[in-house]
């Protein structure tokens, strides 16, 4: 029998995009930061919960890099999954600083053109939450999560926001975008 991905088909291959755009927490304010990326999504197939939950898994990974320095800036790693019975996307994420989140949500538009998913995460949600390592509570707790994707043929646009508690108690909203193009099946 075939995987259903739902709408996380239409992610599987490779993207990249130039035109990011990182608004990030300074000690002094905020600091713009321009970006490239490669965003890689893999189909694993699907698993079943309990013998009563199937979820079709998609494993992604996202590289990160300054424009001006060339530096990587930033690694993730995580799955997008679809419940096609609740018609629910999860997406979990894990980063190397100390910080996961398991966020969820649904599928805002789909037509024949475009599929819009958007998913959120919160500390205080008890089924989508954040956990984070205890220097990242103290220093830079992130309390909330949103990410809408919206992908059209081979185009693909994302913007996340992340709040951010951090320098003694200033919330911050930390906004990452980009557009990205599919390079390869």
């Amino acid at each position: 029998m075939a995987v259903d991905y739902g709408p996380l088909k239409a992610l599987i291959g490779i993207w990249k995009g130039d035109k990011g755009l990182d608004i990030a927490p300074d000690p002094d304010g905020i600091e713009e930061n321009p970006y490239h990326e490669t965003m890689e999504f893999t189909a694993v197939g699907d698993v079943t919960n309990a013998e009563s939950q199937t979820l079709a898994v998609i494993r992604y990974v996202q590289k990160v890099y300054h424009k001006g320095h060339g530096a990587q800036i930033h690694d993730q790693t995580g799955y997008w999954l679809w419940d096609a019975q609740k018609q629910e996307v999860i997406h979990s994420i894990a980063i190397p600083r100390g910080v996961c989140l398991l966020a969820g949500g649904k599928v805002t538009n789909e037509n024949d053109d475009e599929v819009m998913l958007t998913v959120k995460a919160s500390v205080d949600d008890k089924n989508y939450s954040i956990v984070q390592a205890p220097f990242m509570s103290d220093k830079a707790k992130t309390t909330a999560f949103e990410l809408t994707l919206t992908l059209s043929d081979d185009k693909l646009h994302y913007k996340e926001t992340t709040m951010v508690d951090i320098y003694g108690g200033k919330n911050f909203e930390h906004v990452d975008e980009n557009y990205l193009t599919r390079v390869s099946d």
